[in-house]
């Protein structure tokens, strides 16, 4: 019998397992790729406009390299392997270039997991109706929050305006100086088609509002179906994922339709991202104390920002203004001087 305690380590041979061969950590450059806008999602697959041209469309899956690298609509990425767009086809996405901008939301204001669901849009249009259902200001200020703080510019649109007067919402928002558009049924829509040519412009909106209707008239092919107002007031979700269609015309430009929502959570934001976007704020909220929220008396009594509007330097409306969206982060109602 052989004796284990005198054997040393020249007697032990030691059989190489699978993969024991160090991996290199050299990757392919991919310097043939091709640039392409993310126009859909679906399952594991994404349909890419090569060049941001609507008429070469090809449906890439995501290279391994990538890992779980989130990939969404409005992305630009570097496309590799089959484009031609045939059916059956895949190309492989090998690259998400840097997001020039991103419009990104929570479940809720307790949800820590932060979801984007659009990259790269220039503007966000905010559809609200005027009636059937009525306007919540509160989802605007949300939707504007996101706008500031993911570096998109704001366009109220208000519908049905043959069903209201859109006076006291456009008197809300004056001091904001956010762009507002008042469309209905029976109006054409030659103002809002001039702003959205040759941009990328996200719509968000309650289900209900006409966000749908307002796509179909926009881009007469999108044949996106169109839902009924409940009896109670919320809409039925007609559009249930993010697709980029391609506007009519020379001037180009996309529109990205959103699901719609009945909430807009907040809790990746904080009430520094929110003043930093405001340029006559930002260098007064840097002499507020730690964990200052800006809300003012009694909740941050010794908020900089108050002494601007001492010194005549900013309007109390504006501040009042900054104040509402920064109070909606919360959920709270109320704001200092309101």
């Amino acid at each position: 019998m052989r004796d284990w305690t005198r054997l040393d380590e020249s007697d032990v041979r030691v059989r190489p397992g699978r993969g024991s061969r160090p991996r290199s950590k050299r990757r392919p450059r991919h310097e043939d790729a091709v640039t392409a806008m993310v126009t859909a999602v679906d399952r594991g697959r994404w349909t890419c406009a090569i060049d941001g041209d609507p008429g070469r469309r090809v449906v890439a899956m995501r290279a391994r390299e990538l890992g779980r690298t989130p990939i969404v609509v409005g992305d630009s990425v570097a496309l590799v392997g089959d484009i031609s767009g045939k059916p059956g086809t895949l190309a492989r996405i090998v690259r998400v270039h840097d997001r020039r901008s991103v419009l990104r939301r929570t479940a809720d204001d307790t949800d820590p997991y932060e979801r984007v669901v659009v990259a790269n849009a220039e503007q966000l249009l905010i559809v609200t109706a005027l009636a059937d259902p009525p306007p919540r200001t509160g989802f605007i200020d949300r939707c504007l929050v996101a706008c500031y703080t993911g570096g998109l510019e704001p366009v109220l649109c208000l519908t049905k305006a043959d069903l209201a007067s859109p006076d006291q919402v456009l008197e809300y928002y004056a001091d904001l100086n956010v762009r507002t558009l008042v469309t209905s049924v029976d109006q054409p829509l030659d103002e809002l088609t001039e702003l959205l040519a040759g941009r990328v412009t996200a719509l968000v909106g309650h289900s209900g509002v006409g966000k749908s209707t307002l796509v179909n008239r926009l881009v007469p092919d999108a044949d996106l179906a169109t839902g009924e107002v409940s009896a109670i007031g919320k809409g039925r979700h007609t559009s249930v994922a993010a697709v980029a269609l391609p506007l009519p015309g020379d001037a180009g430009g996309w529109v990205v339709d959103t699901p719609g929502v009945r909430s807009f959570g907040l809790a990746h934001v904080t009430a520094d991202d929110i003043v930093l976007a405001f340029e006559e704020f930002a260098e007064a909220a840097e002499h507020c104390p730690p964990n200052c929220g800006h809300l003012g008396p009694p909740a941050d009594p010794d908020c900089a920002l108050d002494a601007l509007v001492g010194e005549g330097a900013v309007p109390a409306v504006r501040l009042g203004s900054l104040r509402r969206l920064l109070a909606s982060r919360t959920g709270s109602d109320a704001v200092a001087g309101q």
